[in-house]
């Protein structure tokens, strides 16, 4: 029998192979971000994420390449492939959950968003799930 911990196991990595980790997927929070920031790494759409715990996520192969923003208010610590560029993490400086790149799961067919956030910031051809809640920013917990 698969134990809770095994069952929401993934593995992933970057394009090129260089990255590989496995992620704990157990978090309630999945969805879809709709920031500029996001648009920029994804070439025009929303970014596709869940979060996943700091102690649920290991490095595998590789270490990824660094980028913190200088500018913004809340600035984040973005790892990618220095081979490939492909975005893997995103850390912010006011959460320990890691945001995880859904798009670099080897299986991401599994994905539901259950949220959409910074929608305030979405272009008019970004598209949402009929019912998916939406925030104009980022959700703070209570």
């Amino acid at each position: 029998m698969m134990s809770e911990t095994t069952k929401n196991l993934a593995a992933g990595g970057c394009y090129c192979g260089a990255l590989r980790y496995t992620a704990q997927l157990d978090g309630p929070v999945a969805g879809q971000c709709h920031c500029r920031a996001c648009q920029h790494i994804a070439g025009g759409g929303p970014q596709y994420f869940h979060l996943v715990s700091p102690t649920g996520f290991q490095w595998h192969r590789g270490q990824p390449a660094q980028f913190r923003h200088p500018l913004p208010d809340t600035p984040v610590t973005r790892s990618f492939c220095g081979t490939c560029g492909t975005h893997i993490l995103t850390q912010r400086s006011d959460q320990t959950a890691l945001v995880l790149k859904v798009g670099t799961l080897d299986d991401p067919s599994g994905f539901v968003p259950r949220v959409a956030i910074c929608f305030d910031e979405a272009q008019p051809f970004h598209t949402i799930a009929d019912g998916l809640p939406t925030f104009d920013g980022i959700p703070r917990a209570k």
